[in-house]
């Protein structure tokens, strides 16, 4: 105890810390002088980073520029806190060892804590890696309606960890990035609506044909739908013959989401061209084999009732 109440103790104490910063303090003003400046640099370069992005994306008119900049901020996000993590890293190591500490156990130690954590947290960790490159990569936006692990509905959030599909019932389903196996969205830049019209086999398919492509054009005039129509309609033509009838297939490209929409108009106003037409779509057809005789039976749930209540 008497060697701490000293003149001399103290007086050496004062001499080594002064001798510590005059040694130290220039290293250490140094070391956050570099600092500042590097992490000046990275804000910059990822400022830079995300005007080239949101350059690249605006050439495609198709994504909205709303949602380009939320996807863009997303990732710029992301990239500044990784790249910031590991700068006040480095820094604060590089403190610490100027300050007289030694830094080896701490690196031991943190290797130990990031392995442990790395084996506990995996999942979490492919999850957002799998969730950056999908982001990243533009597979899927919020409000596409897409098809995940054979599940379909409205995408209602993309995150790093997982993405929000609702269905139509309104179900709310939620997939972790890391285990998607199949992603198909129906939604990308543009949509279609295909159709497999059938036809009774009397029926000319040339004049089919020429109906749908009236009824395609009429629309695409319309005001309401034909906005939501991207290009004429494309006519495949006759596609296989069924047991019953013949099938013309076509394909009407749209807008993103509207497919389902313009389709069902479609569907109504070709039906009323039919029977204006007299183009039968047909309905199940039998035929009797009676000795070399053959007659064809047309089963209706009407004649059916009418023979039982007969008999």
């Amino acid at each position: 105890m008497e060697q701490w109440m000293t003149g001399e103790f103290w007086s050496a104490m004062l001499q080594q810390f002064v001798q510590w910063l005059v040694t130290s303090i220039p290293s250490i003003i140094v070391i956050i002088v570099l600092a500042v400046v590097a992490l000046k640099a990275a804000g910059w370069l990822l400022g830079k980073a995300r005007g080239m992005m949101l350059a690249r994306m605006k050439k495609n008119n198709s994504i909205d520029p709303d949602e380009q900049e939320k996807r863009v901020n997303t990732l710029v996000r992301i990239l500044n806190a990784a790249v910031r993590t590991l700068l006040w890293a480095v820094i604060l190591m590089a403190l610490l060892k100027k300050v007289g500490v030694d830094i080896a156990p701490l690196i031991a130690g943190a290797g130990i804590i990031g392995l442990a954590f790395g084996f506990g947290a995996q999942e979490l960790v492919r999850d957002v890696i799998s969730g950056f490159f999908i982001l990243l990569e533009n597979h899927v936006r919020t409000g596409d309606v897409a098809i995940i692990n054979g599940t379909a509905g409205l995408v209602e959030d993309i995150g790093l960890r997982a993405i929000l599909l609702r269905d139509l019932s309104g179900t709310v389903h939620v997939f972790q990035n890391g285990k998607i196996n199949s992603l198909s969205n129906m939604t990308k830049d543009w949509s279609a609506v295909v159709f497999d019209m059938e036809v009774a086999y009397k029926e000319d398919t040339d004049e089919v044909a020429r109906v749908m492509l009236e009824v395609a054009e009429d629309m695409q005039n319309d005001p309401e739908y034909g906005p939501f129509i991207i290009e004429p309609m494309e006519m495949m033509g006759v596609d296989s013959f069924g047991d019953s009838a013949v099938v013309v297939k076509a394909r009407l490209k749209t807008r993103p989401v509207k497919q389902w929409y313009v389709g069902r108009e479609y569907r109504r106003r070709l039906k009323k061209a039919f029977d204006e037409r007299g183009i039968e779509i047909p309905f199940p057809h039998r035929t009797i084999y009676w000795g070399e005789e053959i007659a064809p039976l047309k089963l209706k749930v009407e004649k059916q009732n009418s023979e039982k209540a007969s008999g």
